[in-house]
């Protein structure tokens, strides 16, 4: 079934019924609101109560199909720690653990790494208590030591390598709408049904807009996500002790137009207005936009690789073989898994990787080279 067909099965959910008694009373919201309340609302937001990972599920993710993916993260993080210095002192931090099992390959991959158990101080930023409880079951054996948080800007100043896996998409975007004269903020309103619909605002975007907008034919969407407070932070951990980044996503490499906006239940697309805080919302990630964003804030940012171009380098094919070799009866589950991660029909080409860096760190294992340092290759790679 279409979107477009979908969206006259909208559903009045609980949350429905809470943002149509808001519009009602208060006028038309901005995309980026309803897109917040979705996910975020304190009574029906989907992150505050639904399971959302695995295939009891809405979604499932690179670490659900392969346990290679984080075990190259973690070797990838072990390979920074000691390009860093091997600090006897550092914060790992996961952002948006899911169920956990990305940071249990992690560590179970870098228990052999000597030191690194040991300097490593694991912090979770988890706002959902659904996940959260279900990351602690998950983890429960691999340390009694790790700490969860549920907003990024608590995380502590100082030497840090930080992990973010389908973390980006689901952060609320702005839709401008290109009119014969001007841009117009997207909003959602009330239909003659008084159920929601997509509107537009009256007045002109009073905001910056890319370069590339001035291009745009009349009709065209564009979508502009906020990170300002997201590169502060990350900002503001790299002032005080070396800092590097892996932020792992599904978008676009370039600024372009289109609407991107997409609801995903019981793993089918569905209209993003059918049922607001019973399924997961996310949009493409403008990796352009974003580079840029973290660099103002000073931090470097690697060139933009592919999924499946990162974990090549890392060495996902003679890991997966050495997985292989080591659980037979498993072989074939384990080789699908590996070919979903890097495929281009699967995810290989649609989600990227973005390294960011401070200046006092070299280049980044999995990414080109840039000319102020040579990195090491990860130990999955050797």
């Amino acid at each position: 079934m279409s979107r477009q067909g979908e969206a006259d099965e909208r559903r009045m959910t609980p949350l429905a019924v809470k943002l149509a008694s808001r519009i009602a009373a208060a006028g038309p919201i901005p995309v980026r609101d309803y897109m917040a309340a979705c996910l975020a609302d304190p009574d029906y937001g989907y992150y505050r109560a639904q399971q959302a990972i695995g295939s009891a599920g809405d979604f499932i993710t690179a670490p659900e199909i392969s346990q290679v993916f984080g075990e190259l993260l973690g070797l990838w993080s072990a390979v920074v720690w000691q390009q860093m210095g091997a600090p006897s002192s550092f914060q790992l931090v996961e952002i948006g653990p899911g169920r956990g099992t990305m940071m249990a390959d992690t560590l179970r991959a870098t228990r052999r790494v000597p030191g690194f158990a040991d300097a490593a101080k694991i912090v979770l930023v988890e706002p959902s208590p659904v996940l959260q409880a279900r990351q602690k079951e998950a983890l429960a054996r691999a340390r009694d030591d790790m700490r969860w948080l549920t907003d990024l800007a608590d995380v502590a100043s100082g030497p840090t390598i930080l992990l973010a896996n389908e973390v980006l998409d689901v952060l609320p975007i702005t839709q401008l709408v290109r009119a014969e004269a001007a841009w117009h903020e997207r909003t959602i309103a009330l239909d003659d049904n008084g159920a929601l619909a997509f509107g537009l605002d009256s007045e002109p975007w009073p905001g910056p807009l890319p370069a590339v907008a001035a291009t745009a034919p009349a009709g065209s969407i564009l979508e502009v996500r906020g990170l300002r407070g997201v590169a502060r932070d990350l900002s503001r951990m790299a002032g005080a002790g070396s800092f590097a980044a892996l932020l792992i996503d599904y978008g676009h490499e370039a600024t372009g137009f289109g609407d991107t906006l997409q609801a995903v239940r019981r793993h089918e697309t569905e209209h993003p207005l059918a049922s607001p805080g019973e399924a997961d919302l996310t949009a493409m990630v403008d990796f352009e936009a974003a580079a840029a964003a973290f660099a103002d804030v000073g931090l470097v940012a690697e060139r933009l690789v592919t999924q499946a171009e990162f974990l090549g380098a890392l060495g996902i094919a003679e890991r997966a073989s050495r997985l292989m070799s080591a659980n037979p009866s498993r072989a074939g589950e384990i080789e699908m898994g590996a070919a979903r991660l890097i495929s281009p029909q699967g995810m290989g080409t649609r989600f990227k990787a973005l390294g960011l860096r401070s200046a006092d760190v070299p280049s980044l294992p999995g990414f080109p080279q840039q000319p102020d340092a040579a990195s090491p290759a990860p130990a999955a790679a050797r």
